[in-house]
Order: C-alpha cells, then structure tokens, then sequence
C-alpha cells in the first residue's frame, strides 16, 4: 500500500527508525562536552593548572578565535562560520547519496555534537573554554576532541570506499 503522507513526513519516520543513535551521539558529545566546561568554569580558576607539571593537565583557558588561536575576537564571525558548517554537516548526514558508510555517518555525527559544542560557549560567552593541555600543544576541549575523531572517521570511511568501489573498466 502506498504512503498517502507527504514526503517530509515520511522521512522524519525513516530518520526516527534508522537514525536516532546519531541524533543520541551527537547530543552525548555535546552535553558531555558542556558538563565538562562547567566544571572546569566552576572548579579552576583562569589559568590555572593540574598537575604542576606532566604529560596531560587541565587547566582553564579561554579562545575566542578559531583553532590553535586564529583570529582571535572573531566569536560572532565564528559563530556564521559554525552555522554554515553545522548545516552543510546535516546537508552530508541526511543526503541519501553522501553518507551511506556508517563509520562516515558516525563521523559526521561526532562533528556534528563538536560543532554544536563549541557553538554554544561561542553564543553564550563569546569564547569557548578549553581544559585539555598537552606539552608543546594548545589547550583544547571534548568538543574539539569530537571534531578531530569525526575527521579521522570520515578520512577511513572515504578512503575504505574509495578501496571498495570497483574500478571502471577501460573501453
């Protein structure tokens, strides 16, 4: 029997069944990643650092650029940036031709969570709080985390497919 609803509706239905762990993921991602800034914002003074000294400490910085402390002061200009980008991510997420490699959707839905993450410090407070310092590395937070691992997903998946795809024969 055919589907007398429109096709809006009946998308919304094939999201809700096929797709709600990635909605669940990437709103994980960024519910952690604002439960950890909280903390770091209620518990750590600006600056400051735990460990002294070692490989891994938290410490309480700020940026109000983008990675690694580009243009800084950019909060709103970033703040388009991220919207585009949070949109052409749903654009690939949701394209029935794009995203069909689950690793590729996982990765995806990691940005996804990332994006919306520091978005949120950006909207709220004109920077995002960074906790995470490794030596020789600038501070950075889960959601930055998030981002990079659904880079390194969508790289695997792209380059599993591009493996996998059969080569077109020469005529």
């Amino acid at each position: 029997m055919h589907d007398a609803r429109p096709l809006p509706a009946r998308r919304l239905r094939q999201f809700r069944a096929q797709d709600a762990w990635l909605l669940a993921l990437a709103l994980s991602v960024v519910a952690l990643d604002q439960l950890t800034k909280w903390f770091i914002r209620l518990w750590v003074e600006r600056h400051e650092s735990y460990p002294e000294g070692g490989l891994i400490r938290i410490i309480h910085a700020t940026n109000s650029g983008a990675a690694f402390g580009f243009i800084q002061g950019a909060a709103p200009f970033l703040a388009v940036v991220s919207l585009v980008g949070i949109a052409a991510i749903l654009l690939f997420l949701y394209s029935p031709s794009y995203a069909t490699h689950p690793l590729m959707r996982t990765g995806l839905a990691l940005m996804f969570g990332g994006a919306v993450g520091n978005l949120i410090d950006r909207v709220r407070a004109g920077e995002v709080v960074d906790f995470i310092k490794l030596p020789h590395y600038p501070a950075f937070n889960l959601a930055d985390s998030a981002i990079t691992v659904g880079v390194i997903a969508l790289i695997i998946a792209t380059l599993w497919e591009s493996k996998t795809e059969p080569a077109s024969e020469a005529t």
